[in-house]
Protein backbone atom coordinates (compact mmCIF):
# COMPACT_ATOMS: atom_id res chain seq x y z
CA UNK A 1 0.00 0.00 0.00
CA UNK A 2 1.14 3.32 -0.21
CA UNK A 3 2.92 4.79 2.54
CA UNK A 4 1.17 8.47 2.41
CA UNK A 5 -2.34 6.62 3.11
CA UNK A 6 -1.22 6.24 6.83
CA UNK A 7 -0.65 9.89 6.73
CA UNK A 8 -3.88 11.26 5.37
CA UNK A 9 -6.55 9.37 7.16
CA UNK A 10 -7.98 11.76 9.34
CA UNK A 11 -9.38 12.22 12.96
CA UNK A 12 -12.37 10.34 14.31
CA UNK A 13 -13.77 13.21 15.75
CA UNK A 14 -17.66 12.91 14.91
CA UNK A 15 -19.09 16.96 14.33
CA UNK A 16 -21.40 16.42 17.59
CA UNK A 17 -19.62 16.96 20.75
CA UNK A 18 -22.47 14.06 22.29
CA UNK A 19 -21.48 11.63 19.85
CA UNK A 20 -17.43 12.07 20.65
CA UNK A 21 -18.80 10.59 24.29
CA UNK A 22 -20.96 8.10 23.13
CA UNK A 23 -18.42 6.66 20.79
CA UNK A 24 -15.35 6.77 23.06
CA UNK A 25 -13.82 4.67 25.45
CA UNK A 26 -10.01 5.08 25.49
CA UNK A 27 -7.19 4.11 28.15
CA UNK A 28 -6.29 7.46 28.93
CA UNK A 29 -8.35 9.64 30.59
CA UNK A 30 -8.88 13.57 28.70
CA UNK A 31 -8.15 16.44 31.16
CA UNK A 32 -11.32 19.14 31.40
CA UNK A 33 -11.13 21.19 28.45
CA UNK A 34 -9.87 24.50 28.96
CA UNK A 35 -12.65 26.95 29.40
CA UNK A 36 -11.96 30.76 28.06
CA UNK A 37 -13.91 34.03 27.56
CA UNK A 38 -13.72 34.85 23.80
CA UNK A 39 -15.44 37.86 24.17
CA UNK A 40 -18.43 38.39 21.24
CA UNK A 41 -18.09 34.63 20.28
CA UNK A 42 -18.77 33.30 23.82
CA UNK A 43 -17.35 30.52 26.41
CA UNK A 44 -14.73 28.66 24.46
CA UNK A 45 -13.14 25.48 25.21
CA UNK A 46 -9.80 24.82 24.26
CA UNK A 47 -7.91 21.00 24.09
CA UNK A 48 -5.61 19.24 22.77
CA UNK A 49 -2.10 16.64 23.15
CA UNK A 50 1.28 16.03 22.19
CA UNK A 51 3.16 12.66 22.22
CA UNK A 52 6.13 11.09 20.54
CA UNK A 53 8.00 7.97 20.72
CA UNK A 54 10.78 5.82 19.97
CA UNK A 55 10.08 2.17 17.89
CA UNK A 56 11.81 -0.76 17.04
CA UNK A 57 10.32 -3.24 13.74
CA UNK A 58 11.84 -6.61 12.89
CA UNK A 59 11.71 -7.92 8.97
CA UNK A 60 11.91 -4.70 7.66
CA UNK A 61 13.20 -4.59 4.12
CA UNK A 62 16.42 -2.56 3.44
CA UNK A 63 15.16 0.35 2.46
CA UNK A 64 13.29 0.87 5.61
CA UNK A 65 15.02 1.68 9.12
CA UNK A 66 13.90 -1.16 11.72
CA UNK A 67 14.64 2.04 14.84
CA UNK A 68 14.31 5.54 15.17
CA UNK A 69 11.89 8.22 16.65
CA UNK A 70 9.44 10.42 15.25
CA UNK A 71 6.65 12.91 16.54
CA UNK A 72 3.04 10.76 16.35
CA UNK A 73 0.68 13.81 17.31
CA UNK A 74 -0.01 17.49 18.04
CA UNK A 75 -3.21 18.76 17.44
CA UNK A 76 -4.72 21.84 19.23
CA UNK A 77 -8.31 21.81 19.76
CA UNK A 78 -11.12 25.33 19.86
CA UNK A 79 -14.52 24.60 20.47
CA UNK A 80 -17.93 27.04 20.82
CA UNK A 81 -20.39 24.28 22.06
CA UNK A 82 -23.20 27.28 23.18
CA UNK A 83 -26.06 28.59 21.72
CA UNK A 84 -27.11 28.51 18.01
CA UNK A 85 -23.65 29.34 15.95
CA UNK A 86 -20.97 26.98 16.89
CA UNK A 87 -17.43 26.00 15.74
CA UNK A 88 -14.89 23.81 16.00
CA UNK A 89 -11.38 24.48 14.83
CA UNK A 90 -8.42 21.80 15.10
CA UNK A 91 -4.77 22.83 14.22
CA UNK A 92 -2.08 20.43 13.83
CA UNK A 93 -1.20 16.93 12.47
CA UNK A 94 -0.62 13.37 12.75
CA UNK A 95 0.77 10.91 11.91
CA UNK A 96 -0.26 6.62 11.68
CA UNK A 97 1.45 3.25 12.99
CA UNK A 98 -0.47 0.60 11.70
CA UNK A 99 0.14 -2.72 12.82
CA UNK A 100 1.98 -4.19 9.73
CA UNK A 101 1.62 -1.10 7.36
CA UNK A 102 5.18 0.14 7.70
CA UNK A 103 3.81 3.65 7.67
CA UNK A 104 7.44 5.40 6.42
CA UNK A 105 7.78 8.70 4.60
CA UNK A 106 9.28 6.86 1.52
CA UNK A 107 13.01 7.85 2.50
CA UNK A 108 13.48 5.02 4.72
CA UNK A 109 12.72 6.92 7.90
CA UNK A 110 9.05 7.03 10.03
CA UNK A 111 6.92 8.92 9.34
CA UNK A 112 6.59 11.94 11.32
CA UNK A 113 3.35 14.39 12.08
CA UNK A 114 3.46 16.68 9.50
CA UNK A 115 1.30 19.83 8.53
CA UNK A 116 1.92 19.35 4.82
CA UNK A 117 -0.08 15.65 4.53
CA UNK A 118 -3.28 17.56 4.37
CA UNK A 119 -4.01 19.63 1.53
CA UNK A 120 -5.75 22.33 3.82
CA UNK A 121 -2.54 22.74 5.43
CA UNK A 122 -2.30 23.01 8.92
CA UNK A 123 -5.99 22.86 9.47
CA UNK A 124 -6.89 19.42 10.38
CA UNK A 125 -10.69 20.36 10.56
CA UNK A 126 -12.59 23.30 10.53
CA UNK A 127 -16.75 23.43 10.66
CA UNK A 128 -19.44 25.65 11.47
CA UNK A 129 -22.71 24.05 13.23
CA UNK A 130 -26.03 25.20 13.60
CA UNK A 131 -27.64 24.17 16.41
CA UNK A 132 -31.56 25.51 16.57
CA UNK A 133 -32.66 25.99 20.36
CA UNK A 134 -34.96 22.86 21.00
CA UNK A 135 -34.75 21.03 17.63
CA UNK A 136 -33.43 17.70 17.97
CA UNK A 137 -31.64 18.61 14.50
CA UNK A 138 -28.11 19.75 13.68
CA UNK A 139 -26.38 20.80 10.47
CA UNK A 140 -22.53 21.07 10.23
CA UNK A 141 -20.35 22.28 7.24
CA UNK A 142 -16.69 22.49 6.63
CA UNK A 143 -13.92 20.06 7.17
CA UNK A 144 -15.68 17.27 9.02
CA UNK A 145 -13.96 13.87 10.68
CA UNK A 146 -14.76 10.74 8.87
CA UNK A 147 -18.15 8.72 11.05
CA UNK A 148 -16.43 5.25 10.17
CA UNK A 149 -14.95 3.02 12.82
CA UNK A 150 -14.16 2.60 16.36
CA UNK A 151 -10.21 4.11 16.21
CA UNK A 152 -9.31 7.72 16.58
CA UNK A 153 -6.49 9.19 13.85
CA UNK A 154 -5.02 11.06 17.57
CA UNK A 155 -3.59 8.22 18.78
CA UNK A 156 -3.91 9.43 22.05
CA UNK A 157 -7.57 8.76 22.09
CA UNK A 158 -6.76 4.78 21.37
CA UNK A 159 -6.22 2.42 23.89
CA UNK A 160 -2.89 1.12 21.78
CA UNK A 161 -0.68 3.58 19.42
CA UNK A 162 -0.67 1.22 17.23
CA UNK A 163 -3.96 1.13 15.09
CA UNK A 164 -5.82 -1.95 13.33
CA UNK A 165 -6.05 -2.96 9.57
CA UNK A 166 -9.99 -2.15 10.00
CA UNK A 167 -8.79 1.30 10.62
CA UNK A 168 -6.21 1.51 8.14
CA UNK A 169 -8.99 1.22 5.08
CA UNK A 170 -11.60 4.01 6.24
CA UNK A 171 -12.25 6.66 4.10
CA UNK A 172 -10.93 10.61 5.02
CA UNK A 173 -12.51 13.20 6.46
CA UNK A 174 -14.80 15.63 3.95
CA UNK A 175 -15.01 18.82 2.74
CA UNK A 176 -18.73 18.49 3.30
CA UNK A 177 -21.63 19.03 4.71
CA UNK A 178 -23.81 16.45 7.99
CA UNK A 179 -27.20 16.60 9.90
CA UNK A 180 -26.38 14.95 13.55
CA UNK A 181 -30.67 14.12 14.93
CA UNK A 182 -31.27 12.97 18.17
CA UNK A 183 -33.93 11.52 19.87
CA UNK A 184 -33.77 9.48 22.97
CA UNK A 185 -31.09 7.17 23.01
CA UNK A 186 -30.57 7.12 19.27
CA UNK A 187 -27.97 9.17 17.56
CA UNK A 188 -28.03 9.62 13.58
CA UNK A 189 -25.69 11.34 11.67
CA UNK A 190 -25.34 11.39 7.78
CA UNK A 191 -22.42 13.00 5.94
CA UNK A 192 -22.06 14.01 2.36
CA UNK A 193 -18.49 15.22 0.81
CA UNK A 194 -15.31 14.48 -0.43
CA UNK A 195 -14.15 12.03 1.42
CA UNK A 196 -10.69 11.71 -0.49
CA UNK A 197 -9.30 14.69 -0.15
CA UNK A 198 -10.55 15.04 -3.63
CA UNK A 199 -12.57 17.76 -3.83
CA UNK A 200 -14.88 15.86 -5.97
CA UNK A 201 -18.38 15.34 -3.47
CA UNK A 202 -19.43 12.16 -4.42
CA UNK A 203 -19.42 10.08 -0.87
CA UNK A 204 -22.26 9.54 1.90
CA UNK A 205 -21.58 8.53 5.37
CA UNK A 206 -23.59 7.72 7.73
CA UNK A 207 -23.61 6.93 11.84
CA UNK A 208 -26.13 5.60 14.10
CA UNK A 209 -25.82 4.95 17.75
CA UNK A 210 -27.84 3.45 20.19
CA UNK A 211 -27.45 3.99 23.61
CA UNK A 212 -29.17 1.21 25.54
CA UNK A 213 -27.89 1.91 29.22
CA UNK A 214 -24.94 3.76 30.23
CA UNK A 215 -23.04 0.94 30.11
CA UNK A 216 -24.03 -0.82 26.23
CA UNK A 217 -23.99 1.34 23.23
CA UNK A 218 -24.30 -0.09 19.77
CA UNK A 219 -22.83 1.61 16.56
CA UNK A 220 -23.48 0.78 12.64
CA UNK A 221 -21.81 2.94 10.51
CA UNK A 222 -21.12 2.92 6.53
CA UNK A 223 -20.32 4.89 3.28
CA UNK A 224 -20.68 4.58 -0.44
CA UNK A 225 -19.33 6.50 -3.26
CA UNK A 226 -22.43 7.88 -5.33
CA UNK A 227 -20.35 8.73 -8.16
CA UNK A 228 -16.72 8.08 -10.10
CA UNK A 229 -13.91 9.97 -8.06
CA UNK A 230 -11.77 8.32 -10.53
CA UNK A 231 -8.00 9.41 -10.41
CA UNK A 232 -8.35 12.37 -8.23
CA UNK A 233 -8.34 10.78 -4.94
CA UNK A 234 -6.23 10.93 -2.23
CA UNK A 235 -2.43 11.10 -3.83
CA UNK A 236 -4.14 12.29 -6.62
CA UNK A 237 -4.73 15.73 -5.04
CA UNK A 238 -1.95 16.50 -3.66
CA UNK A 239 0.91 18.43 -4.84
CA UNK A 240 3.42 16.30 -7.39
CA UNK A 241 5.89 16.87 -4.73
CA UNK A 242 5.07 14.77 -2.24
CA UNK A 243 2.96 12.11 -4.58
CA UNK A 244 4.12 8.72 -4.86
CA UNK A 245 1.26 7.94 -7.12
CA UNK A 246 0.26 4.52 -6.42
CA UNK A 247 -2.06 2.09 -4.29
CA UNK A 248 -5.04 4.79 -4.53
CA UNK A 249 -7.33 2.50 -6.62
CA UNK A 250 -9.47 1.09 -4.48
CA UNK A 251 -10.73 4.32 -2.29
CA UNK A 252 -11.70 6.43 -5.60
CA UNK A 253 -14.56 3.65 -6.03
CA UNK A 254 -15.07 2.04 -2.50
CA UNK A 255 -17.98 1.19 -0.03
CA UNK A 256 -18.34 -0.05 3.21
CA UNK A 257 -20.49 -1.29 6.20
CA UNK A 258 -19.20 -1.78 10.06
CA UNK A 259 -20.47 -1.98 13.33
CA UNK A 260 -19.04 -1.80 17.14
CA UNK A 261 -20.43 -2.18 20.38
CA UNK A 262 -19.62 -0.67 23.31
CA UNK A 263 -19.52 -2.15 26.45
CA UNK A 264 -18.13 -1.33 30.09
CA UNK A 265 -18.24 -2.71 33.41
CA UNK A 266 -16.44 -1.59 36.65
CA UNK A 267 -12.59 -1.52 35.02
CA UNK A 268 -13.25 -2.77 31.65
CA UNK A 269 -14.15 -1.65 28.55
CA UNK A 270 -14.63 -4.23 25.65
CA UNK A 271 -15.73 -3.13 22.23
CA UNK A 272 -16.01 -5.78 19.63
CA UNK A 273 -16.51 -4.29 15.88
CA UNK A 274 -16.79 -6.18 12.45
CA UNK A 275 -16.20 -4.19 8.98
CA UNK A 276 -16.78 -5.22 5.07
CA UNK A 277 -15.38 -3.01 2.72
CA UNK A 278 -15.08 -3.61 -1.53
CA UNK A 279 -14.28 -1.60 -3.80
CA UNK A 280 -16.22 -2.05 -7.77
CA UNK A 281 -14.52 -2.85 -10.83
CA UNK A 282 -13.15 -0.03 -12.96
CA UNK A 283 -11.03 -0.56 -15.73
CA UNK A 284 -10.51 2.81 -16.32
CA UNK A 285 -8.88 3.68 -12.84
CA UNK A 286 -7.05 0.09 -12.58
CA UNK A 287 -9.40 -2.11 -10.79
CA UNK A 288 -9.96 -5.00 -13.26
CA UNK A 289 -11.96 -6.71 -10.76
CA UNK A 290 -14.06 -6.25 -7.74
CA UNK A 291 -11.72 -6.76 -4.31
CA UNK A 292 -12.69 -6.48 -0.90
CA UNK A 293 -11.22 -7.01 2.20
CA UNK A 294 -13.09 -7.86 5.90
CA UNK A 295 -11.83 -7.40 9.11
CA UNK A 296 -12.94 -7.87 12.81
CA UNK A 297 -11.27 -6.99 16.00
CA UNK A 298 -12.16 -6.47 19.87
CA UNK A 299 -10.58 -4.01 21.69
CA UNK A 300 -9.89 -3.87 25.48
CA UNK A 301 -9.14 -1.70 28.16
CA UNK A 302 -8.44 -2.44 32.09
CA UNK A 303 -7.87 0.56 34.40
CA UNK A 304 -6.36 -0.56 38.05
CA UNK A 305 -8.26 0.91 40.66
CA UNK A 306 -6.66 4.02 42.47
CA UNK A 307 -3.71 3.79 40.52
CA UNK A 308 -2.30 5.52 37.34
CA UNK A 309 -1.94 2.45 35.87
CA UNK A 310 -4.23 0.67 32.46
CA UNK A 311 -3.42 -1.80 30.08
CA UNK A 312 -5.08 -1.77 26.74
CA UNK A 313 -5.28 -4.43 23.92
CA UNK A 314 -7.04 -5.17 20.71
CA UNK A 315 -7.09 -8.79 18.34
CA UNK A 316 -8.01 -8.38 14.94
CA UNK A 317 -8.43 -10.66 11.97
CA UNK A 318 -8.65 -9.30 8.02
CA UNK A 319 -8.80 -11.03 4.99
CA UNK A 320 -8.63 -9.11 1.61
CA UNK A 321 -8.87 -9.94 -1.80
CA UNK A 322 -7.54 -8.06 -5.17
CA UNK A 323 -6.00 -9.38 -8.62
CA UNK A 324 -2.29 -9.29 -8.49
CA UNK A 325 -2.48 -8.31 -11.91
CA UNK A 326 -4.07 -4.67 -10.71
CA UNK A 327 -1.00 -3.30 -9.12
CA UNK A 328 -2.91 -2.51 -5.50
CA UNK A 329 -3.69 -4.78 -2.41
CA UNK A 330 -5.53 -3.47 0.40
CA UNK A 331 -2.90 -4.64 2.57
CA UNK A 332 0.70 -5.87 2.28
CA UNK A 333 -0.28 -7.97 -0.85
CA UNK A 334 -2.98 -9.40 -3.13
CA UNK A 335 -5.60 -11.87 -0.99
CA UNK A 336 -3.38 -10.89 2.37
CA UNK A 337 -5.03 -12.93 5.51
CA UNK A 338 -3.50 -12.23 8.80
CA UNK A 339 -4.34 -12.23 12.60
CA UNK A 340 -2.72 -9.43 14.52
CA UNK A 341 -2.50 -8.45 18.40
CA UNK A 342 -1.57 -5.32 20.39
CA UNK A 343 -0.75 -4.55 23.72
CA UNK A 344 -0.15 -1.39 25.90
CA UNK A 345 0.77 -1.12 29.37
CA UNK A 346 0.36 2.73 30.39
CA UNK A 347 0.90 4.94 32.94
CA UNK A 348 -1.02 8.50 33.23
CA UNK A 349 -0.70 11.20 35.97
CA UNK A 350 -2.88 14.11 35.16
CA UNK A 351 -1.93 15.75 31.95
CA UNK A 352 1.38 13.47 31.57
CA UNK A 353 0.94 9.94 30.13
CA UNK A 354 3.70 7.33 28.84
CA UNK A 355 2.82 3.74 27.61
CA UNK A 356 4.81 0.91 26.00
CA UNK A 357 3.13 -0.58 22.72
CA UNK A 358 4.01 -4.19 21.38
CA UNK A 359 2.13 -4.94 18.23
CA UNK A 360 2.52 -8.93 16.15
CA UNK A 361 0.86 -9.36 12.90
CA UNK A 362 0.97 -12.96 10.82
CA UNK A 363 0.31 -13.63 7.85
CA UNK A 364 -2.28 -16.41 7.47
CA UNK A 365 -1.82 -16.36 3.14
CA UNK A 366 0.74 -14.69 1.62
CA UNK A 367 0.58 -16.03 -2.23
CA UNK A 368 -1.24 -13.63 -4.99
CA UNK A 369 -3.14 -15.24 -7.85
CA UNK A 370 -0.45 -15.94 -10.48
CA UNK A 371 1.90 -17.94 -7.19
CA UNK A 372 3.92 -14.84 -5.95
CA UNK A 373 4.63 -14.66 -2.59
CA UNK A 374 4.61 -11.44 -0.19
CA UNK A 375 5.38 -10.47 3.13
CA UNK A 376 7.66 -8.47 5.49
CA UNK A 377 11.34 -8.02 5.32
CA UNK A 378 13.64 -8.98 2.29
CA UNK A 379 12.63 -12.86 2.82
CA UNK A 380 9.17 -12.38 2.53
CA UNK A 381 8.40 -13.41 6.58
CA UNK A 382 5.20 -14.36 7.99
CA UNK A 383 5.43 -12.40 10.70
CA UNK A 384 6.82 -8.91 12.28
CA UNK A 385 7.01 -7.37 15.55
CA UNK A 386 6.40 -3.41 16.28
CA UNK A 387 7.51 -2.02 20.21
CA UNK A 388 7.30 1.87 20.66
CA UNK A 389 7.87 3.98 23.76
CA UNK A 390 5.72 6.44 23.66
CA UNK A 391 5.04 9.36 25.70
CA UNK A 392 2.96 12.89 25.74
CA UNK A 393 0.46 15.37 27.00
CA UNK A 394 -2.68 15.67 27.22
CA UNK A 395 -5.29 19.22 27.70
Amino acid sequence: MNTMRRQLLGLGFVAASSLLAIHAAQALTAPQPITIDGGPLGELEVSGGVDGYAYFMSNTSNHIQSTGMGMSSGILEVQKNTGVLQFTVELGANSFQVLGAEAYDGKGHIANASVNQFPTGPLYEGYVTIAPTNSPITVSAGMLASLEGYEYGADYYNAVQLETLLYYVQNNNARGVEATLTEGPVTATVQYGDSTDSGVWNVIQALISYKIDDNNVANIYGAYNLGKTGPNTYLYALPSSIKTGQGQEPYANNALIGAYYNYTHNNWTLVPEVQYVYARKDVQIGINGQSSNFGAALFSDYTFTNTPYSVGSWIEYFDSHSSAADNYSWAIGPNAEAIGVAVAPTWQYKHLFARANAGYIYLLHNTDSVGGHYGFGNDNSHGQFTGTLEAGLMF
